[in-house]
């Protein structure tokens, strides 16, 4: 996609803020992990995880871990279906594979007509059982592509020629969705028609350094941006004001954080996954998350 393709309009980040909440709100939530990299939580309250060589882990909410199944390849994003069907992105595979809740495969796909899944990155489902998903391609090539898996299995290109498609939010009026450009340093809001056909993608929010990876929404429509490079987390409003979230200088509880996602039993509680480590970490942070579609 080329910037002409984009409408202008957006906030960058004010450089030297301090972080909004401290690193001392963090804490290792469950550890042993694989080199984690996409989170979803269950309708139970179970959190789900992917490992480096293809592990599926399943984590109670005292942190117990336990590994449900090894897929092989490596796992990137994860996303529940409202039947609670666990979705995978497993980029070294190509394919995007759909999982029963007792880890056992159900269905695979490896492509969209002619186009063969380079690195399927990241999905999120819509109320209606539609599920958007990212095709990064190779980094720094601008070769992403957004697709959409109809309710019929048909499988809709949306946008291509983005810049490292990543992460992915739907707002809660299902009428925006948000794409992470990870070498752009930059979100998309590309609105959704009533058509199931899309608008002009604009630039919501630039400035993320470095690397953004994923995003996750709070009921009060702010969007966390999680950065692998810097061990950044951004917030950004429902304006597209950008500020800093939580940092980790050293990289050592926030290390390398991919995804984000909103647990916990009054679901104010944000847990990362850290590519860089073993664990992942949890903050109390006391803010409500957008339900998904399997929590609804």
């Amino acid at each position: 996609m080329s910037d002409k393709q984009v409408e202008p309009g957006f906030s960058s980040i004010r450089f030297g803020m301090q972080p909004q909440i401290s690193l001392q709100k963090f804490e290792v939530f469950a550890e042993g992990l694989d080199h984690p990299e996409g989170l979803a939580f269950d309708a139970d309250g179970n959190l789900w995880a992917g490992g480096e060589l293809g592990q599926i882990y399943k984590i109670t909410q005292k942190g117990k871990v336990r590994t449900v199944a090894t897929l092989g390849g490596f796992n990137l994003g994860l996303t529940f279906s409202a039947r609670q069907d666990l979705f995978v992105c497993n980029f070294k595979l190509g394919a995007l594979i759909q999982l029963d809740r007792s880890g056992k495969t159900v269905r695979s796909w490896e492509g969209a007509g002619r186009y063969r899944f380079r690195t399927p990155n990241f999905s999120v489902f819509d109320r209606a059982g539609n599920l958007y998903f990212s095709d990064s391609g190779e980094f720094k090539k601008d070769d992403g592509f957004l697709f959409v898996l109809r309710t019929n299995g048909k499988i809709d290109q949306l946008l291509d020629r983005l810049a490292f498609p990543n992460g992915l939010s739907l707002s809660a009026d299902e009428r925006t969705l948000y794409v992470v450009q990870s070498t752009k340093n930059n979100v998309l809001a590309v609105p959704l028609l009533d058509t199931g056909a899309i608008g002009k993608p604009r630039v919501y929010a630039a400035g993320l350094k470095n690397v953004p990876d994923g995003a996750a929404l709070d009921a009060e429509g702010n969007l966390y941006a999680t950065c692998y490079a810097s061990h950044n987390v951004y917030r950004v409003t429902p304006d597209g004001k950008v500020s800093l979230f939580a940092s980790d200088p050293e990289g050592t509880m926030l290390a390398s954080p991919t995804n984000a996602a909103f647990g916990g039993a009054n679901f104010d509680e944000m847990y990362f996954a850290n590519l860089s480590r073993w664990h992942i970490c949890r903050a109390r942070v006391g803010i409500r998350g957008q339900l998904l579609a399997n929590r609804r």
